[in-house]
């Protein structure tokens, strides 16, 4: 198979991971939950794992390797005060200020 496009997922949070098995076809994700979450890659689709918080997607197909990236995002998505979860590795997040203390 001929990896022509690619898209890149981080794992922003403590204690975040991912790690992939059979072959780049299962991708299992620890997001904080008390289970793992679990992906099986559609069949143009592989998936690679360079550390554990940086995901690597990939294949032929442009629209099947963005949205299997996309359902894996929405799985965590960044959230505005701390930015913690999953980003696109270009995207940035814009932090809303948290409650200020009175004194």
């Amino acid at each position: 198979m001929e990896a022509k496009v690619f898209r890149f997922l981080k794992l922003v949070g403590v204690g975040f991971k991912a790690r992939t098995e059979c072959e780049g076809r299962e991708l299992f994700l620890k997001l904080g939950y008390s289970h793992e979450v679990q992906f099986t890659a559609p069949p143009a689709v592989r998936v690679f794992c360079f550390k554990p918080n940086l995901i690597c997607f990939t294949g032929i197909d442009k629209n099947r390797v963005h949205h299997f990236a996309g359902a894996v995002r929405n799985c965590k998505p960044p959230e505005v005060y701390k930015g913690k979860g999953i980003l696109y590795i270009d995207e940035v997040i814009k932090l809303k200020p948290g409650k200020k203390q009175k004194k």
